[in-house]
């Protein structure tokens, strides 16, 4: 099993897991143009996508699903409280919920849900019957069904948001200063790490921090945090970013 991410942050979000000739995206936040072309960095067509799972209805998580879905007649999997959302009708090969196990070609997709400000905002966890991998972004907080779900990774992509600092003295708004740091929003640096210490880090081959905030966070200021709160070398972990994703990981 392997994963990349075609861009991870508030101005559009993918990421792309595969196992032998199964190719599934998480999100497409992108535009139809956009997708294609950092698909194209990684190497893949979208006629060797397999099917699109999509965690919630935020613009930058659904943007270019539709187009993408109709262009290439994939398969779309979401939530029903998620397709209640869309501003746009997307046609969909099925609805999925807290619990159900979604088998797409060779990857079995745990379906999780979390605390976030969406209808029924899901996360999901792969495996290919060896590994697993799981995606945990977008939530504010987080329980013990999100613990149980993720126990056991090969691999682990997070959600380190923001800086409770730097959103504190930034220039937002009260109340999207409350949204971004309530039990609804996202997940700072120390929530973040402490989820990771809680589950137990020294088995993952990759731990990659991602949907870090362009206004309300800094890449060296959420590895210190996990180096500090986990005593991991800062060179182990890895980081998404808006721009140049990550490019492929393989998960041995």
């Amino acid at each position: 099993m392997r994963f990349a991410v075609l861009g991870s942050g508030s101005q559009g979000n993918g990421t792309l897991i595969a196992s032998n000739d199964t190719y599934v995206l998480v999100d497409c936040g992108f535009s139809l143009k956009e997708t294609e072309r950092r698909l194209a960095r990684l190497g893949v067509s979208p006629q060797q996508l397999s099917a699109v799972v999509v965690t919630h209805e935020h613009a930058d998580h659904v943007h270019g699903v539709g187009l993408l879905s109709r262009r290439y007649n994939l398969p779309v999997y979401m939530s029903r409280g998620t397709h209640r959302g869309l501003r746009k009708p997307v046609e969909l090969a099925g609805f999925v919920a807290c619990g159900d196990v979604l088998q797409v070609g060779a990857l079995s997709i745990t379906v999780v849900s979390v605390a976030h400000d969406a209808l029924e905002p899901t996360q999901y966890v792969f495996s290919d019957g060896a590994r697993r991998f799981g995606v945990l972004t977008d939530l504010g907080s987080y329980c013990g069904r999100v613990m149980d779900s993720y126990q056991g990774l090969d691999a682990l992509m997070i959600e380190a948001n923001h800086c409770r600092d730097r959103l504190a003295r930034g220039h937002y708004p009260m109340f999207l200063k409350q949204r971004v740091g309530g039990s609804l929003g996202h997940l700072n640096n120390h929530q973040a790490a402490s989820l990771v210490a809680e589950l137990g880090w020294q088995n993952l081959q990759h731990l990659v921090l991602a949907h870090l905030s362009s206004k309300n966070n800094l890449p060296e200021l959420a590895r210190q945090c996990f180096v500090d709160t986990l005593g991991c070398d800062a060179d182990w972990l890895q980081l998404a970013d808006q721009d140049s994703g990550l490019d492929w990981r393989h998960i041995a």
